[in-house]
């Protein structure tokens, strides 16, 4: 199943660090962030989930659940916990999704439909591929992937500040340009005519060509 920005986001059941939950009644009404791994106990993995953790009060002010999963079960995650808490100074604080039978990970695309086995055995090698972040609306569609390599730590604040921008453009109907951080200048998309940006805009924009025209940031 090949998923795309705007593919509803596979509904599963599973066990995690936090109990037994089903995905989409866990999401609810917020937004979501599942961000996965290859395997326990490995180096890169273990940054980024420290990481995470430092930053979940960022991702709790936008309304945003943060979940992971690793090819191991449930209960390697939480001595991996421990690990985690040693050496990043903070451990795990959201769930930890225990995927033993390869389920989401197939679901996700990202080890293949037919892949046989169990997480037993495997390496960090084989499920090199299960390493994607994906940020889900509260409507349960996929509104971005990302896709790394093990040995590339991920940049959460990329992904916050990739947050912040599409929470914002949903809201106000705008585009964010290239680098743009809070606070920045927008971009009035060119679906939204000069009229109906007066409204949205009263204090006016700049018009650099016909289709690129800058405004402050909405509020």
């Amino acid at each position: 199943m090949a998923l795309r920005i705007g593919s509803t986001a596979p509904d599963f059941t599973a066990q995690t660090t936090e109990g037994q939950i089903k995905f989409h009644d866990w999401i609810g009404d917020s937004w979501a962030i599942l961000f996965s791994h290859p395997k326990d106990f490995t180096p890169v993995c273990t940054t980024e989930l420290g990481y995470m953790a430092k930053l979940k009060p960022e991702f709790d002010k936008r309304n945003t659940k943060i979940i992971g999963l690793s090819v191991d079960p449930v209960e390697n995650h939480s001595e991996w916990g421990k690990d985690i808490e040693e050496t990043q100074g903070t451990a795990p604080n959201y769930p930890m999704i225990g995927d033993t039978d390869l389920n989401v990970a197939k679901l996700y695309d990202m080890l293949p439909a037919d892949e046989d086995g169990s997480a037993e055995g495997r390496t960090p090698a084989d499920n090199a591929t299960v390493r994607a972040v994906f940020i889900i609306g509260p409507d349960k569609k996929i509104k971005a992937q990302l896709i790394y390599p093990m040995t590339s730590g991920r940049n959460f604040n990329e992904i916050l500040r990739l947050l912040d921008s599409m929470q914002l453009t949903g809201k106000h109907t705008v585009a964010t340009p290239v680098n743009w951080e809070p606070g920045d200048d927008i971009i009035i998309p060119p679906s939204v005519s000069d009229e109906e940006a007066k409204k949205k805009f009263p204090e006016g924009w700049k018009t650099l060509k016909s289709y690129l025209r800058v405004a402050k940031q909405p509020k």
